[in-house]
């Protein structure tokens, strides 16, 4: 059973950055990718940002230019580097292996001043 357990989620002004940690119980380069998720409250969960085996990342709109999404094989860890965060993106942000799937118990992130 794969275990997945995110880090990094606090209060933070409008502008700021916060930078999320997704650690895995087995090496990340077993996993056909990684991604990030988010929901907020009275919202259905959505994508956020995923890296693929082979590197290849992709956004959603509202994370595009803003969030990064990078991994370290090292330490069986992806992260997800916010920056220039609103209130919008106030949400629990999980992390999820694909292939085989699971998910983390997810992290708070909350902008606000």
């Amino acid at each position: 059973q794969v275990q997945v357990v995110e880090s990094g989620g606090g209060l933070v002004q409008p502008g700021g950055s916060l930078r999320l940690s997704c650690t895995a119980s087995r090496p990340i380069f077993s996993f056909a990718g990684m991604s990030w998720y988010r929901q907020a409250p009275g919202k259905q969960r959505e994508l956020v940002a995923s890296i693929t085996y082979g590197g290849t990342t992709t956004y959603a709109g509202s994370a595009e230019g803003r969030f990064t999404i990078s991994r370290d094989n090292t330490k069986n860890t992806v992260y997800l580097q916010m920056n220039s965060l609103k209130p919008e993106d106030t949400a629990i942000y999980y992390c999820k292996t694909r292939l085989p799937d699971s998910w983390g118990q997810g992290t708070q992130v909350t902008v606000s001043s």
